[in-house]
């Protein structure tokens, strides 16, 4: 059984001018995702500058990612990070998907032959222990409890499995913080209006997120807390940053 959690961390703190109460924080994200889905890949490549494929591979293989695993990827929107996944494992069966929204979970389809749920990453709906590792590539900003999510993670994991969490993190230094925030807060949005679907919402959205996000040694905390251990974090360009750990086994 995993272990009960108490006093647990909202990945940031609500951000009120979108959605207008704390409740209402899912929807928002489901409905934005949705609306924005058919352009998300575009803009993913502004926001990364085409180096996003090559960096997550890196990093599931780093983090223990090998053929004969069975992964799932949570939060997997266009299949980003399951495409990279899926080329190290080689077979469609050992890659399932999980996303909220549906709107996401339509575009994964046509680039992905793999098994597709919709629930939310607080719930997922697998057996326990049915996963070799857990995949999250830049959403833990969108859910909405840090203790459940990791719980579910240790919860589906086999014994020695392994789990990688992708995110950015707020830049430290105040020539960092700027230029993170000119880039993200303000170019990425701009050139995301001529992606149309609302894009631009989406992107203000996602570096208010980052700005607001709990620090990383939160989040690792949090990941012990769910009864995970060899918790590390690796960083690259002061904001990139893949939290990995692995169910005792």
């Amino acid at each position: 059984m995993a272990p009960e959690m108490k006093g647990t961390t909202a990945p940031h703190a609500p951000l009120l001018g979108y959605y207008g109460r704390a409740e209402a924080r899912t929807g928002f994200v489901r409905d934005i995702f949705d609306r924005t889905a058919p352009a998300y890949d575009r803009i993913n490549t502004v926001l990364s500058f085409g180096s996003g494929g090559r960096y997550r591979r890196q990093a599931l293989r780093r983090a223990g990612l090998k053929p004969g695993d069975r992964l799932l990827d949570v939060a997997v929107g266009t299949g980003l990070v399951a495409r990279e996944a899926l080329a190290i494992l080689g077979r469609p069966g050992d890659v399932i998907g999980l996303d909220l929204s549906l709107g996401m979970l339509l575009q994964a389809r046509r680039a992905l032959p793999v098994p597709l749920l919709q629930a939310r990453a607080e719930d997922i709906p697998l057996a326990d222990a049915s996963v070799d590792f857990v995949s999250m590539g830049y959403a833990l900003r969108h859910v909405t409890d840090l203790g459940l999510l990791f719980t579910e993670f240790r919860r589906v994991l086999r014994p020695g499995g392994r789990v990688l969490v992708m995110e950015i993190a707020r830049p430290e230094g105040r020539l960092a913080y700027a230029l993170a925030k000119a880039y993200m807060g303000r170019v990425v949005p701009a050139l995301s209006r001529l992606a149309g679907a609302d894009s631009h919402t989406l992107m203000r959205y996602y570096w208010d997120t980052i700005d607001a996000c709990v620090p990383p040694s939160e989040i690792m905390s949090s990941l012990g807390a769910s009864g995970l251990a060899g918790i590390a974090c690796e960083t690259q360009f002061g904001i990139f940053r893949a939290y990995t750990a692995r169910r005792p086994a």
